[in-house]
Parts: structure tokens; sequence; C-alpha cells
């Protein structure tokens, strides 16, 4: 239990004469002076009920994203200076989410569409679908102690990544991603990579690499994988995989048939399942040729680019 602290004892008694003195005042039966008319607070400016903090949209943070976001941790940059995430939109949980006690978990309707309109305003804010880049997004919602307080914001948060094929880390950037999307070739854009395998035949890491250089794999677009599982198993995973090689047979402009698997191999990249349980099925596609080395994008080459390939 917290007890208050309590004061000496030699500096109790002025306060009690204080309070004698006024009541002895009160209760006797002088009248007031002139000009008074008793009341102690009509003269007083009315106290307005409490604001709580809502976060500014547009703007760029210091501090690592966070799933809940704290008054204490909130601390807005220049974008002109090296920062960490950026504030695309603030929003408001509607009804039913807002009467519920605690902010919405994970699993929830209005977690889910609150994603689903980060989403959408992360597109327009950057210029472009944000999941053919290195870009990332995530909302961040008041922390509970605001929530019972009041909060019913949401801040839709888009950060820089260094691989979204890699596990790649946050990065630190200077300047604003509005319409970084819409640059001619923007250096966020997913492009092509030299897929190194481990020994056990398994993919290792596929670092990124301009299409000029030589390069084995190449981003080719966004499968939506609908109301589809996320994947564990291997037959999962082989619906994902004959969704991205749909996409693969477009990009390069060669028959979506069943040579197409002697053509190209494919990786599929779905979100993680966290995301996934948010609604984001976007799942990004890659062709990968194992037994073939190039130097030149393969979009719109057609099959006499990507023969047959013999292993």
């Amino acid at each position: 239990m917290r007890h208050l602290p309590r004061l000496p004892r030699s500096r109790r008694w002025p306060v009690a004469a204080a309070l004698s003195l006024l009541a002895l005042v009160l209760a006797g039966g002088c009248g007031n002076p002139a000009g008074v008319d008793g009341d102690l607070t009509d003269g007083w400016a009315a106290i307005g009920v409490p604001a709580g903090f809502t976060p500014a949209a547009q703007t760029c943070h210091l501090a690592n994203f966070a799933t809940f976001g704290a008054r204490s941790t909130y601390e807005e940059v220049d974008c002109k200076l090296k920062h960490r995430t950026e504030t695309v939109y603030v929003g408001t949980y509607p009804s039913p989410a807002a009467e519920a006690p605690d902010p919405p978990a994970p699993d929830s309707a209005g977690a889910r569409a609150a994603y689903r309109d980060c989403d959408a305003r992360t597109t327009a804010y950057v210029g472009g679908p944000w999941r053919t880049s290195r870009l990332w997004i995530g909302v961040t919602q008041p922390t509970r102690a605001a929530w019972a307080g009041g909060a019913r914001w949401y801040r839709c948060e888009v950060l820089v990544s260094s691989s979204v094929e890699d596990d790649g880390g946050l990065v630190q950037r200077v300047g604003s991603l509005r319409d970084a999307l819409k640059e001619p070739v923007s250096p966020l854009l997913l492009t092509c990579y030299r897929v190194l395998l481990n020994e056990d035949g398994k993919i290792g890491t596929m670092p990124a690499t301009p299409c000029s250089a030589e390069h084995n794999a190449e981003f080719v677009g966004i499968w939506d994988a609908k109301d589809l599982a996320y994947p564990v198993t291997g037959k999962q995973w082989d619906e994902f995989h004959e969704g991205c090689r749909s996409l693969i047979a477009s990009y390069v402009g060669v028959p979506d048939d069943a040579d197409l698997q002697f053509r190209a191999g494919v990786i599929s990249l779905p979100g993680g399942d966290d995301v996934w349980e948010l609604g984001d099925h976007g799942v990004r596609c890659y062709l990968w040729l194992d037994a073939r080395t190039l130097t030149a994008s393969l979009k719109g080459k057609g099959g006499k680019a990507m023969p047959v390939q013999y292993q």
C-alpha cells in the first residue's frame, strides 16, 4: 500500500488555525464585505475536459517501430534528418472496436481493419504498391493506459528494410518516403538477385544485385493468396508456387502450362504469420534459373530468353 508523507507537527497548526478561522467567519452573523457575494467559485474559469495525446501524421521519428506507442517515447524529427520510421496517416478506431476495454488484439476485426486502411494509405503515400519494394508497414496503437484514458487513434507506420528476402534490418534514412516509388527507377524497388545455395541444396541467401550484373533470380510481382492458410506443409507451399508461376509466365511472356516448371524455378515469399493474421496475404514472387546466369531482365523477353532447363 502506498502511504502519503506525513507533515511534521510544527507545520500542521497554521493550516488548522486558518481553517478554524474561516469556519468562524462563515458561521458568524457578519455580512459579506461590499462587492462580495459569498460565492467562492463563481469567478473561476471552468476546468475543461483533459485532452489526450494524439500523434501527428506525415511525420518522421527517431524511435524504432512499436506496436504500442507510449507518449514518453514519442519523438518527432524533421524528415531531412536521419530517422527510423515515418507516420503515413493517423486514423481513429470506429465502433465496435472503440467501445472495447482494451486496444484491438492482433486477431480481431478492428486490428485487421486498421491494417487494411494503413495498407491502402501507404500505397497512396509512397506512390506505388509498397510490397514491390523494400518497404515494411506496421500499425501502432495507444498503450492500454492511454486507451483506458480515452485514446482511440492508430498510426500507419512505414520503414525501409535492408532486405525483405534475407530478414534484413531497419535502415535509418534521410528524407521522406512520400512519392518514393514514383521515381523512374526507385532504389527501393525489388529487382534482380543472386541466389546462393547451402550445402544441403536449400537457399541460403539471395542478395540483391542490379539486373545488368550477373544474377540468377528476378522479382516478378505480388500474388494474392486470398483466403489460403499460411503455408506450413509441402502441399500448401505447392499452391503458393503455382500462383507465383502464373505471374512468372505473364511477366516473361511464355505460356502458363506444364512446361513452365522446366523453364524456371520459383521462389514464393509471403510476409510473416503475424501480418498474415492481419489479412496481409500478398506473396512476393521470384523466378529462379538455377542453371543459368543472366545479365539482363527477362521481363517481356519470351521463351527464347528462357529456354527449357535440363538438369
